[in-house]
């Protein structure tokens, strides 16, 4: 008896718990924004954050690595480099950001490259004086793309080929991958791309995909809308117009047409020897767009199998010391079809075959039997969770904006966590069922030199 009280109250408890967690969520998940085009095309979103002091720009360009040539990769992550190379007006980005005591960084991937800065509110004019200059007035000068060259080719030996397992990316998605651009990474499918590019190579980039039209901006900031849109228009009203104005609702992600990856017919396989400190075994399976009814079905999929001390790879394969010393499970996440991924470190003594084996079988029991409620629950917690913490920040939730918007709809950082908790067990052993298909299956082992 004294067992069941215990039962019922720690549930009780926890209902509780879940019960202000979620009306915590759906509050503090809302967020408010308005929307505004400039005359140039500039999309500028706006956040009254009143909840801080600070101040963050987030601008975002809809250029990533799939908009390369196959003969010119890793520009745009070249360009992520260029962009902190000054202009004519502020040579050194990084010295004025600094002594107005703000913070900045960026990330380039398959999709968009992204730029953010964070300071406090009475910088935030200069801030965006900042953006627009480097948008409008990058210097491309023989001596700056010398320098981001050799700071591209050092990343790529030290990222890449100097860390363990640090190729693994650049294998497997050209063994994923023959015909869409995802079948490189963003630092290039040879890194020589980057460093025979000429200066006309880079101006032309430059001009193409650096404009007012082809970037989102995002404020979040303790000042008003219209305080906000009228600085955004001082800074980059003055930018090069795009011939005829964008539409005000637009899908960036899908404005351009990009090579379709014909289904896959067989499996595939690719064996590498490397100096890593155990063998390694990466799985991959084709998997469908952003926008497909089953992403967010594949995306818990991964969290049932790979995330977490409770999920189904770690229990099978990584407890008692059995075939693995880790594994883990994600999807890449691309506008366009992607990738969903298993990894696991190969213990001393153990077969990457028994490893691989081990996994499919995962993956099989995904497409016979449902996943309980309970389970399907526990990801779909965690996945809200993760999601309104990573909105605590004014800075991420500028990101945020600014990347529902590229995606065509503002609003799903809104519905989103929603979304994924109307994922249903039969949705999921569906989506397994298309994903898990034995010819869909792309195997990549690194084994140890001995």
């Amino acid at each position: 008896m004294i067992g069941t009280t215990k039962f019922f109250s720690n549930f009780f408890c926890f209902m509780i718990f879940f019960l202000f967690f979620r009306i915590f969520a759906l509050y503090f998940v809302m967020l408010d924004w308005k929307k505004y085009i400039l005359n140039n095309g500039l999309t500028v979103l706006t956040h009254e954050a009143w909840d801080t002091p600070l101040a963050t720009v987030n601008v975002l360009y809809n250029v990533g690595s799939r908009d390369e040539a196959p003969e010119r990769t890793g520009f745009a992550h070249l360009f992520e480099h260029l962009m902190f190379g000054g202009t004519e007006q502020v040579p050194d980005y990084d010295a004025v950001v600094s002594s107005l005591g703000g913070d900045n960084n960026a990330f380039t991937n398959n999709d968009i490259t992204n730029y953010y800065l964070t300071l406090p509110v009475g910088g935030l004019q200069t801030a965006l004086a900042l953006e627009a200059d480097r948008m409008g007035g990058l210097s491309l000068t023989p001596k700056a793309l010398e320098v981001q060259q050799k700071v591209v080719k050092e990343e790529y030996n030290q990222r890449y080929m100097n860390q363990p397992y640090g190729d693994m990316w650049l294998l497997l998605r050209s063994l994923c991958f023959k015909v869409s651009p995802y079948r490189w990474a963003t630092i290039g499918a040879d890194i020589r791309h980057v460093a025979e590019a000429t200066l006309e190579d880079v101006q032309q980039f430059h001009e193409r995909f650096y404009r007012p039209d082809n970037a989102i901006l995002a404020i979040a900031a303790p000042s008003t809308h219209e305080e906000m849109v009228g600085m955004a228009e001082r800074a980059f009203g003055t930018l090069l117009r795009p011939r005829k104005r964008p539409v005000s609702e637009r899908c960036f992600a899908r404005e351009r047409m990009y090579p379709q990856e014909p289904i896959q017919a067989a499996a595939r396989r690719m064996e590498v020897q490397r100096e890593v400190p155990a063998d390694a075994v990466y799985m991959a399976w084709p998997m469908c767009d952003r926008y497909d009814a089953d992403f967010q079905a594949c995306d818990l999929i991964s969290d049932i199998l790979g995330t977490g001390n409770s999920s189904r790879l770690y229990r099978g394969m990584v407890c008692d010391g059995r075939l693995v010393s880790e594994a883990d499970a994600c999807i890449t996440g691309d506008a366009g079809q992607g990738l969903l991924m298993v990894s696991a470190k190969v213990r001393e003594g153990e077969d990457p075959e028994e490893v691989a084996e081990a996994i499919r079988k995962e993956t099989r029991r995904l497409k016979e039997e449902p996943v309980s409620h309970y389970e399907l629950e526990k990801v779909a917690n965690r996945y809200e969770s993760t999601y309104v913490f990573s909105q605590y920040k004014a800075s991420d939730r500028a990101m945020g904006l600014c990347y529902y918007t590229w995606l065509g709809d503002t609003s799903l950082i809104n519905r989103e966590p929603e979304i994924y908790r109307q994922v249903t067990p039969d949705a999921l052993q569906q989506a397994a069922r298309r994903i898990f298909r034995e010819e869909n299956e792309n195997l990549l082992i690194i084994r140890r030199k001995r």
